[in-house]
């Protein structure tokens, strides 16, 4: 197919202008433009991330990886990325529930409504103005592509590349002014937009989110072995989690904030208050292990609807409700346990088998 659009015509700075200022109508708390091209260094660093295992059961990372590595790779008529940030800093102390054991931590990113949706509709709002603004400034054959997490697009460093932030230690991408509670989507487009600078990296000699992970994910800075990870494990990993880990699991069911939680940049994050669709629902704050326990696939669609969590199902979700009530030490919930021990689905009654040897 020919695209007319590859013409590197001049865009007006104007634009570019009109672009930052309707993402940011459009509840984006960060824009930047990079070149459609590879981040320096990014594909090495995935092949050898891929080659050494650490994305686990995640088989569409290799799957993908000849789209991912670089944007053009996916669609070559791109010129130029939009990376686009969308804040979720929390008001409350993400790692406030640790001492609590009978209730179940959440991740902050999925307490509230689905990020994928919230960022996908104003990605799309945003594609649709963009290329209207562009056919505005003399720019009719503009074509473009939004994504959001879910297609193999390299986030992160094109974010960096585009001046977001940089990619930390912890491997999540890292603002000055957000810290490192960015939902991250992209539109690629045919136009060929002005980049912006790329970030540079001030993580300096901080060492904090490596110190703070319960796992040992980290095998180096920079390096995250997914294997480890109790994001990677509550979330995506499936059947029995290997025993090694799950005592580390604490009351985490769902995600890990503890890397992000402690990195100092986020002291001048401001709380995502303005995004409604990002605020806790209630009984997602600080829920009863008891509660979640007792939940069948029926009960897990209800409560879960509309939110990120409902996509592991409930044998997964229980699974991760198990371990966290093993390592509770009430022996109240001892008969909920005990009530899992036949559970139709292996993982869940290996896991009841495992929290009831801790609790009794």
């Amino acid at each position: 197919m020919d695209y007319p659009a590859l013409v590197n015509d001049p865009v007006p700075a104007a634009l570019v202008a009109e672009l930052r200022a309707e993402a940011a109508r459009l509840g984006f708390a960060a824009c930047g433009i990079a070149p459609a091209t590879a981040p320096a260094g990014a594909a090495v660093r995935l092949r050898a991330w891929l080659d050494a295992g650490m994305h686990g059961q995640m088989g569409w990372m290799e799957e993908r990886f000849g789209h991912r590595h670089d944007p053009q790779a996916l669609w070559p008529a791109a010129r130029s990325v939009i990376a686009l940030g969308m804040s979720y800093a929390p008001a409350a102390d993400p790692l406030a529930l640790a001492d609590q054991p009978d209730r179940a931590r959440i991740s902050v990113y999925a307490q509230g409504a689905d990020y994928h949706d919230t960022v996908k509709k104003a990605l799309k709002a945003l594609a649709r103005w963009l290329i209207e603004a562009a056919a505005r400034h003399g720019q009719p054959e503009a074509l473009v592509k939004a994504f959001v997490d879910t297609a193999p697009v390299m986030e992160k460093p094109l974010g960096q590349a585009a001046g977001l932030g940089w990619q930390g230690k912890h491997t999540n991408l890292v603002s000055r002014d957000h810290g490192s509670w960015l939902f991250l989507g992209a539109i690629y487009t045919t136009l060929a937009l002005p980049a912006d600078a790329p970030a540079p990296d001030r993580c300096g000699s901080c060492e904090a989110c490596q110190r703070a992970c319960p796992t040992d994910a980290f095998p180096a800075p920079y390096r995250l072995d997914a294997r480890r990870c109790i994001s990677y494990l509550t979330i995506e990993h499936k059947g029995p989690v290997p025993e090694d880990f799950r005592a580390a699991l604490g009351n985490r069911i769902y995600g890990c904030d503890d890397c992000l939680a402690v990195c100092p940049w986020n002291k001048f994050a401001e709380s995502a208050r303005a995004m409604r669709a990002f605020l806790p629902r209630a009984e997602l704050a600080a829920p009863k292990l008891a509660d979640l326990l007792a939940l069948d696939d029926a009960g897990f669609r209800r409560l879960f609807s509309g939110s990120p969590i409902k996509r592991i199902g409930r044998d997964r979700f229980v699974r991760n409700c198990l371990y966290a009530a093993g390592n509770s030490g009430d022996a109240g919930l001892v008969e909920p346990v005990r009530a899992l021990l036949d559970d139709p689905d292996e993982a869940v009654a290996d896991a009841a088998r495992w929290a009831l040897s801790r609790l009794t």
